[in-house]
């Protein structure tokens, strides 16, 4: 008879406890994690700006509520106040506003949303402001010229002065992607009056800055200019119509144009110390009054980020392959998200592309994705820690209130 041990019996009551004990652990080390993830899950919930014009700011005007950003004009005994307060560089009867940026992210003329109640990305807000203000930092700083930012009180909130807008939209281009490529592979050569050579190849780079203007908004009684949005144009367009484009004299083309080219320059050598490549932007102008009530061309908007620009990784792309640190990264998860991806390019398809986006909820890592690649980018640009705010409504309520007095 062979001896018996203990894995030939049946389960006593130490084995029984001792299994009872086990799944009773790992049930509770799911549980855990479970609430873990829903934790982080609420707690990037509560670091999103996703709402960003029902601040109780002081204002006598409507709020201006864009696809990112909201605008506060400020009533004019606190612009007032504060121009002579702050020591801002303008005119004394300048009108100033607070700009909110929100965490919103848009693609395809459609703001997404994210699972978990995600209405944004978390960081993205303040990684945006972070590099523009870093951008127009150095274009002062090497005598370019000024922008509309007299005041950064909150990661989330500029202080900005009035200007007069031109009413364009410059893109500078590098190389030749996207929206100009495919044209290009249709067969297009000319662009905003400029012809291209034959032979070019997708993402490869132009022999020069080209710069591709569009009307900003709707222009009326131009000639042979449609009353669109977005219509490109010339600069032969621009110099026979230049007071409807907003601009004070012909030179100040020359001017805006110079201005374009060593901006787009400034960056695109900054990011290459970087090893990444500034493929193109957007840059946007308009005129203010300095505090002598001297007129000057400014820059605004936004300049240099994910969100106005292309940018590839460098190494990646010397190696073949183009890896984007911009929301075209974004845009190309939509593209494939979606089992019809002709939705979102079909501008005839808006009705369904604002439904596509409504009622779909993206998968939470790729909110969190864009999350890391703006935070990451301004990180690397700025220098500077992007420190997600943890209730960011809150935190600029009390800033502009305690600092500015414009909580109402």
């Amino acid at each position: 008879m062979r001896d018996i041990n203990c894995s030939d019996r049946l389960p006593g009551f130490p084995q029984i406890l001792a299994i009872a004990l086990l799944a009773e652990g790992i049930t509770y080390v799911l549980a855990s994690a479970a609430v873990f993830i829903k934790g982080m899950c609420m707690k990037n919930t509560q670091r999103v700006l996703a709402v960003n014009n029902d601040l109780p700011i002081k204002t006598d005007q409507a709020v201006h509520n864009g696809k990112v950003r909201s605008v506060y004009w400020l009533r004019e005994e606190d612009s007032q106040r504060l121009i002579k307060g702050k020591g801002y560089d303008v005119a004394d009867r300048t009108d100033l506003a607070i700009m909110v940026i929100s965490d919103r992210i848009s693609a395809f003329d459609c703001i997404w949303h994210g699972e978990n109640g995600l209405d944004g990305v978390p960081g993205k807000g303040a990684a945006l402001n972070e590099i523009s203000h870093h951008w127009f930092n150095l274009f002062r700083a090497q005598g370019l010229a000024d922008s509309h930012i007299l005041d950064v009180p909150h990661p989330l909130v500029w202080v900005v002065q009035k200007a007069r807008p031109v009413m364009i939209e410059a893109i500078g281009r590098q190389y030749i992607t996207g929206s100009m490529w495919r044209a290009y592979n249709r067969g297009e050569r000319e662009f905003c009056g400029q012809t291209l050579s034959e032979g070019l190849q997708k993402n490869q780079q132009l022999d020069e800055l080209l710069i591709t203007p569009s009307t900003k908004g709707i222009l009326a009684d131009i000639p042979n200019i449609p009353e669109a949005d977005d219509v490109n144009v010339s600069r032969s367009d621009i110099e026979n119509n230049y007071q409807a484009f907003n601009f004070n004299s012909v030179d100040d083309i020359d001017r805006y144009e110079v201005l374009l080219r060593e901006g787009f320059s400034t960056i695109s050598q900054a990011l290459a110390r970087l090893d990444q490549i500034f493929v193109d932007t957007k840059f946007e102008f308009g005129y203010v009054n300095d505090a002598s009530g001297a007129e000057k061309l400014i820059y605004m908007d936004e300049v240099g980020t994910p969100d106005s620009s292309r940018i590839w990784d460098g190494e990646h792309y010397r190696n073949g392959k183009v890896v984007e640190k911009s929301k075209e990264a974004f845009r190309q998860i939509l593209l494939n998200h979606f089992s019809e991806p002709d939705i979102l390019l079909n501008k005839d398809r808006m009705d369904e592309r604002n439904a596509l986006a409504r009622d779909n909820a993206l998968p939470e890592e790729v909110m969190m994705q864009v999350s890391r690649t703006y935070t990451q980018l301004a990180e690397h640009i700025s220098g500077s820690k992007i420190t997600l705010p943890e209730d960011p409504r809150g935190e600029i309520i009390d800033t502009l209130n305690e600092r500015f007095g414009l909580i109402s």
